[in-house]
């Protein structure tokens, strides 16, 4: 651990507890009890960290009353690689039959709750159908993201040619298990200008590190900062789902935080690293030293700078508070989006029932374009236009018109002049890496972090993870790649926390998103950057397709639309090692992808 430096002002330290309550099955991890954060006094601002209290979690030997035991099929029902759906009266588990071997397990993915009997079964896991999180059959255990909990795994026994399996109620009912973690040890936790690990940045890798330290018994002190106020929590669902409050998006309760001593500094923006003496800096003049550091602040939106930026109700999305804002704004009223990238067409989307009007702004021709290509491009935007949205294409905003102070209309360039009460800028973000500047820290043109495989950056002990780095993408033959998807945060962040522990993993995760609009999923899984043909199986009026991304004679990534679980397949094929040539996908037989997997 570093050594402490010059002590901070007095702590005020506030404690309030309270008994335990009694289990509540409704989550795994419940509060057994409920305090009041720690208040750190530091340089004479009140700091907030959610410290250890004790969670109640199923018993990992359940009583002979708690469980259940019944024959759910014959030996010979299942054939090799497949897998069924089975009744056990509390609940429903996934049966799996590999190499003669069953296995039974949770139903559904921990992450959205996706039938998991419909995803992919290839090399010992089952990949989920809607988001390709992949799980091991063995122990249930999570091997590839996103979410962060593993699947329960049930007792199998056969006895006189039938499978009987014997599984806990209350696992049956949960759906989720989340990993053994150790707990924070450190006496100095809460009082200390010192910390063992710290993690700038409190996303998908943020998290994902913290918990990957605990789940490998680190038990040494673990300080998470955010500029957000809230604990981490969903971004991708904040334009898709613009109303949703900051307590239904929380990716874990307060009370897991507590539990296994990982401490969240909210409001705290890092303004130095000082990487000689392991010390950062915050706004407020607060400094903590480190051991270890992960840089994962994230993204920043990009702005207009047109004439008349300064006019009120324009607006950019990054936090709960924003997104809530642009429906409170939009009810009933006049809207522009600038941008039709995901960002953009999931506001639009949504706003189309609540706002009174909905215009997308935007350079390319086609929504999309450059990411999905002209063809799905096309066909999406057909679907935005059947639900009354308005495009304005090949054209950028010149001047936001106020009146009062308040937007009412947009001019483009193209000389049009839309009629706007609320604008909603996504044309991009930047990397939050300002900070580092003078840091020495190694930051490329753009302001992007270079990190290896092992998401190491130039200096020793600092690692980065997420939206703001680059890094080496193992099947594209290394190449450097910025990759700003929710599920590489994820596995970023773990393979960081591997390598803090000396563990030399390598990023290999295949990159896979997602998108909802109008209660139609779109699924991608590959790096499509570069492409030069698009293949197109299925119907894409009735959006119903699949289409292949090739370069040269290689597959580089897939879309579906009502295709699933197609896009888990590809990815479960590019994870495998084996490449994908075009001619297999241009003949319109797929029976290589229905198989039992690679």
């Amino acid at each position: 651990m570093g050594g402490c430096f010059s002590k901070p002002k007095p702590v005020e330290l506030k404690i309030e507890v309270v008994l335990p309550e009694k289990e509540r099955g409704k989550e795994e991890l419940s509060a057994s009890g409920k305090g009041s954060p720690r208040a750190y006094q530091g340089n004479g601002t009140a700091r907030h960290f959610h410290t250890e209290e004790r969670l109640s979690t199923p018993h990992p030997y359940p009583s002979p009353q708690d469980c259940v035991e019944a024959a759910v099929c014959h030996v010979k029902d299942l054939e090799n690689g497949q897998m069924r759906e089975v009744e056990l009266g509390w609940g429903k588990v996934l049966l799996v039959k590999d190499n003669g071997e069953f296995h039974a397990l949770g139903h559904k993915c921990p992450h959205y709750g996706a039938p998991l009997v419909k995803g992919v079964l290839s090399r010992g896991r089952v990949r989920c159908p809607w988001h390709g999180a992949c799980f091991n059959i063995s122990t249930g255990d999570l091997e590839d993201f996103p979410g962060l909990d593993s699947l329960h795994k049930f007792q199998v026994k056969i006895e006189k040619e039938k499978v009987y399996v014997r599984a806990s109620k209350q696992a049956l009912q949960l759906q989720r298990r989340t990993k053994v973690m150790a707990k924070c040890i450190s006496p100095s936790a809460g009082y200390s200008s010192s910390t063992n690990v710290l993690i700038v940045g409190a996303g998908a890798a943020g998290l994902v590190c913290a918990e990957t330290l605990r789940q490998e018994g680190f038990s040494d002190r673990i300080v998470l900062c955010t500029l957000d106020r809230h604990l981490p929590y969903d971004r991708p669902k904040l334009s898709k789902s613009l109303d949703t409050q900051p307590e239904q998006l929380a990716l874990r309760p307060k009370e897991f935080f507590r539990a296994y001593g990982i401490e969240v500094l909210t409001e705290a923006q890092v303004v130095t690293v000082d990487v000689r003496n392991k010390k950062v800096v915050f706004k407020d003049g607060f400094k903590l030293e480190y051991s270890k550091l992960l840089l994962a602040p994230g993204s920043s939106p990009k702005t207009l700078s047109c004439k008349g930026k300064e006019v009120e109700n324009v607006l950019t999305i990054r936090t709960p508070e924003d997104a809530n804002r642009v429906v409170r704004l939009a009810r009933g009223r006049n809207v522009v989006v600038v941008g039709a990238g995901f960002l953009g067409m999931e506001v639009a989307a949504y706003l189309t029932e609540k706002a009174h009007s909905v215009s997308v702004v935007e350079l390319e021709e086609t929504p999309f374009r450059r990411f999905l290509g002209e063809r799905v491009g096309r066909a999406l935007m057909k679907m935005f236009e059947n639900n009354r949205v308005k495009f304005y294409m090949q054209t950028e905003v010149s001047e936001l018109r106020g009146q009062e102070g308040k937007l009412k209309e947009v001019v483009l360039k193209s000389s049009k002049v839309v009629r706007a009460d609320v604008c909603v800028v996504g044309i991009g973000a930047v990397p939050a890496t300002g900070f580092l500047r003078q840091s020495g820290i190694g930051l490329d043109s753009r302001g992007f972090i270079p990190v290896n495989k092992m998401m190491q950056t130039n200096v020793p002990g600092v690692f980065a993870a997420g939206d703001a780095v680059t890094f080496p993408l193992a099947w594209r033959n290394n190449r450097k790649v910025n990759i700003p998807h929710w599920q590489m945060a994820h596995a970023q962040g773990r393979v960081a926390a591997q390598n803090m522990l000396a563990q030399e993993a390598e990023m290999s995760t295949v990159p896979y998103l997602w998108t909802a609009m109008f209660g139609k999923s779109l699924r991608y899984a590959g790096y499509g950057e570069g492409f030069d043909d698009v293949i197109i199986q299925g119907d894409l009026e009735e959006l119903k397709f699949v289409a292949f991304y090739t370069k040269g004679d290689e597959v580089i990534a897939v879309a579906s639309m009502n295709y699933d679980p197609i896009v888990s397949k590809v990815a479960e094929v590019l994870a495998s090692g084996r490449a994908i040539r075009k001619r297999e996908v241009e003949t319109g037989d797929m029976s290589w992808l229905t198989g039992k997997g690679s």
